[in-house]
């Protein structure tokens, strides 16, 4: 009936980890005073937030190459420079090195992204 390729190993190990490490925040979040259990929780968060994209990429770019895949991908590369521009633009002296550096990352994957469509005649 459905016609997609399995999962291979590293995707449901990757989706095992994620989902251990928010597990493990969760109940360090419980069991930690403080700011230790503060931390535990944002940590949680994340793993959380990282199981949700990670299922959604996986579910998105079916079978392997998806790492070439959003590297090609135009809009997603367009979007992160767009973030990483404002991001630099609304930040305070002392971080604003590092979205800089992150904007012209973004630039690039951007420019090598139109390339990669133009090219292949997408």
């Amino acid at each position: 009936m459905d016609d997609r390729t399995p999962w291979s190993q590293r995707r449901r190990r990757t989706l095992i980890a994620l989902a251990l490490a928010g597990l493990a925040g969760g109940l360090g979040a419980v069991a930690f005073p403080d700011e230790y259990g503060i931390t535990s929780a944002f940590l949680a968060g994340l793993c959380g937030f990282l199981l949700v994209t990670a299922i959604v990429v996986f579910v998105a770019v079916p079978g392997p190459g998806t790492f070439g895949t959003l590297l090609r991908t135009v809009p997603l590369a367009g979007a992160v420079l767009v973030v990483a521009l404002l991001l630099m633009l609304s930040s305070q002296a002392e971080l604003r090195w590092l979205w800089v550096v992150a904007a012209a990352v973004a630039a690039a994957w951007t420019v090598f992204a139109v390339l990669e469509a133009r090219r292949s005649g997408g």
